[in-house]
């Protein structure tokens, strides 16, 4: 995703997942770029294995990453049975800005 009005900003990343099969899980990676076509060695954001359903979130500050414009999202699912059918996660990822509360109170 192109950030636009988002770049250099505090962003709050949110996971919902609201289907998953059980002896599953799933890491999501946050990776950043400036043109959209390199994206580096190492994730900007690792949000740590999920095997149940719920919102997760996390702040991402892009004030480190002034050269960031673009946004893209990884994921890797794992299992641990012998189950040979296919994966199913259902899920959503969001990027919001973080509003403080003088923001919110302004708004």
């Amino acid at each position: 995703m192109e950030l636009g009005d988002l770049e250099g900003k505090l962003l709050v990343i949110s996971l919902a997942i609201n289907d998953v099969i059980e002896h599953e899980a799933i890491a999501i990676s946050i990776w950043g770029s400036e043109h959209g076509s390199e994206w580096g060695m190492k994730p900007l954001l690792a949000i740590p294995e999920k095997s149940y359903c719920g919102v997760y979130s996390t702040f991402l500050n892009l004030a480190k990453h002034p050269e960031v414009h673009y946004l893209r999202a990884e994921w890797k699912m794992k299992r641990w049975d012998k189950r040979l059918s296919g994966f199913l996660f259902g899920l959503q990822i969001s990027v919001r800005p973080m509003r403080t509360q003088f923001q919110a109170a302004v708004a």
